[in-house]
């Protein structure tokens, strides 16, 4: 079973939209490299429309211009690039295709193929938060700013709750904290009475 990791960058308050618009002044050489082992253990690229579109339309031009960055847009390039979309869609960005039929069933599909390179997700937090209610994200990534932006799209909307465990917390010199959480169980309600009783010393 192939892993699935999943990156967002996402305000204090939750917001994922535009981050164009309020990343950019908290990017330093920590959250490249965070950025960087997420996807870079990656052999595969599962995406959003806007999001590929966004990739298309950066990374080949950085690849020819052999820049800093020349070597990550080569492995983009190089990469399995999955696009999910309910338009029909053409490519010119090479290794690029769409996903076919329901995305829990092709998701959990391409989970299954051999293979021991990860599953790697950048944005797309519709798509990321569908495969999370299907519990099929291994490891969600959050970069989370220090800024409340108290408008815009929020990773989560109303639903089922999704119990994730904190798998590791590291703060950056920017005052961004990379969390990583998989997957988890649902705890068991536990009521007013009882929670006394344990912050006593007097439960079980």
């Amino acid at each position: 079973m192939r892993k699935i990791t999943a990156g967002l960058f996402i305000s204090l308050d939750g917001v994922v939209a535009e981050p164009q618009d309020w990343h950019f002044p908290y990017f330093n050489d920590e959250m490249g490299e965070a950025v960087g082992a997420q996807l870079g253990e990656a052999d595969t690229l599962l995406l959003g429309r806007v999001t590929y579109e966004g990739f298309a339309g950066a990374w080949p031009e950085r690849e020819a211009a052999g820049g800093e960055d020349a070597g990550m847009a080569k492995a983009f390039g190089d990469a399995r690039k999955i696009v999910v979309s309910q338009q029909e869609l053409s490519f010119s960005w090479r290794n690029s295709e769409q996903l076919q039929g329901d995305l829990v069933a092709g998701v959990a599909a391409l989970k299954a193929e051999a293979g021991e390179s990860a599953i790697g997700m950048s944005g797309s937090p519709s798509i990321v938060r569908q495969l999370l209610e299907a519990g099929l994200i291994d490891e969600l990534h959050l970069l989370v700013h220090p800024i409340a932006l108290q408008s815009g799209l929020k990773l989560f909307a109303e639903g089922q709750p999704i119990p994730l465990d904190l798998l590791s917390a590291k703060a950056f010199k920017t005052g961004v904290v990379h969390l990583v959480y998989g997957p988890a169980e649902l705890p068991a309600p536990v009521d007013y009475d009882e929670m006394v009783n344990r912050e006593s010393g007097q439960g079980a």
